[in-house]
C-alpha cells in the first residue's frame, strides 16, 4: 500500500557554495531564475528557484551555520551538486506520522518561510512545513524529505515558469550506486513504491506522474552519456538530472548542450556537479 501523504517528487535541492554565481550560471543555461529568497533564521540558508509546471529545482546556499543545515554543510565540504530530493506532501504532520509508524522516525515537521519578491512589485510570503526521513536513510547516498506548500501561489509564479530552454518538468533523477538493486530497494521501502529492473538499471517511480528515480552503476551510466558530458559529475549520488522540454532545439541552443541522439546534455562541470539532460516533453 502506497503512502497516503507522499505525492511524487516535488523538487531537487542543488547545494552550492556561491549562490550568486550559481544563479548566474543557471541563467546562462537558459533558465529563468527567481530572485534570491532568505529562509527563516533557524534554517540558515538562502535560495533561488527554477520553477517548472508542477515541480522545480532549488539552488541552495548557506548564510549562517545552524543545526538544520549541518548536513548540507557537510555535503559541501566534499562537492557541490544535488544533495536532496523533496517529495510533495499534502499534510506534513500526517506524513511524518505515517513514515514513523512504518519504522522510520521522522525529523519534524519543521515550519519555515521566505519572502518572495513579486513581478509587479511588492512582496509575499512563501510558507512551508517539511519533514525528513532519518538522516542515515540515504538510498544511493541521497537524502530525502517531504515538503508541504502552504502558499503555492507565491512559489509557482507564471512569469518564473517561462524558460528560454523551454523546460517544463523534471523527468528523471539519475543516481550512481555500486549496487543499484539494493539502492532502489532501499528507496522503495522508504516511499513504498515498487522498484523495477530495466536491464542493468533500476527504476523507482515517485508517484503522481512526477519524476522517476533511476539507479545506475558507473559502467551503465558511461554507456548512456558521452565522456564530455560526464566531465565533472559526482562519482556517487545524483549524477544526472533529466528535464522535459517543449523544444529540444531551443534547449540545446539556450544551454549550449551537447546533442547525442534524441537528447541534449549539459556537462556536469557546467551544471553544479550533475549532468543536465533535456529530452522532448
Amino acid at each position: 500500500m502506497s503512502l497516503n501523504h507522499i505525492l511524487g517528487v516535488d523538487h531537487v535541492v542543488v547545494a552550492v557554495r556561491d549562490l550568486a554565481l550559481s544563479a548566474k550560471t543557471w541563467e546562462e543555461l537558459g533558465f529563468t531564475v527567481s530572485p534570491r529568497g532568505l529562509h527563516s533564521s533557524h534554517m540558515g540558508s538562502a535560495n533561488h528557484t527554477i520553477m517548472l509546471q508542477d515541480d522545480y529545482l532549488e539552488l541552495l546556499g548557506i548564510v549562517s551555520d545552524t543545526d538544520q543545515n549541518k548536513p548540507t554543510r557537510d555535503f559541501l565540504t566534499k562537492h557541490e551538486g544535488i544533495e536532496r530530493i523533496a517529495f510533495t506532501t499534502d499534510d506534513a504532520a500526517a506524513g511524518a506520522a505515517e513514515i514513523t509508524a512504518r519504522g522510520f522516525p521522522a525529523i519534524g515537521p519543521v515550519h519555515f518561510g521566505r519572502p518572495v519578491p513579486l513581478p509587479g512589485g511588492g512582496e509575499a510570503d512563501a510558507k512551508f512545513n517539511v519533514f525528513r526521513w532519518p538522516l542515515d536513510e540515504q538510498p544511493g547516498g541521497i537524502r530525502i524529505f517531504a515538503c508541504q506548500h502552504l502558499t503555492r501561489e507565491n512559489v509557482w509564479i507564471p512569469v518564473l515558469q517561462q524558460h528560454a530552454n523551454s523546460a517544463v518538468a523534471l523527468r528523471r533523477v539519475e543516481i550512481l550506486s555500486a549496487d543499484p538493486q539494493a539502492a532502489a530497494a532501499h528507496l522503495s521501502q522508504l516511499i513504498d513504491e515498487p522498484a523495477h529492473q530495466e536491464g542493468a538499471v533500476w527504476r523507482v517511480a515517485s508517484g503522481r506522474s512526477r519524476a522517476d528515480i533511476l539507479f545506475y552503476t558507473a559502467e551503465t551510466f558511461a554507456e548512456r552519456y558521452p565522456d564530455a558530458v560526464r566531465e565533472g559529475a559526482a562519482s556517487q549520488g545524483v549524477a544526472a538530472l533529466v528535464l522535459a522540454t517543449r523544444d529540444l532545439d531551443a534547449a540545446a541552443t539556450a544551454s549550449g548542450a551537447i546533442r547525442h541522439g534524441e537528447v541534449a546534455s549539459v556537462p556536469a562541470a557546467r551544471a553544479s556537479g550533475s549532468v543536465l539532460s533535456f529530452v522532448p516533453a
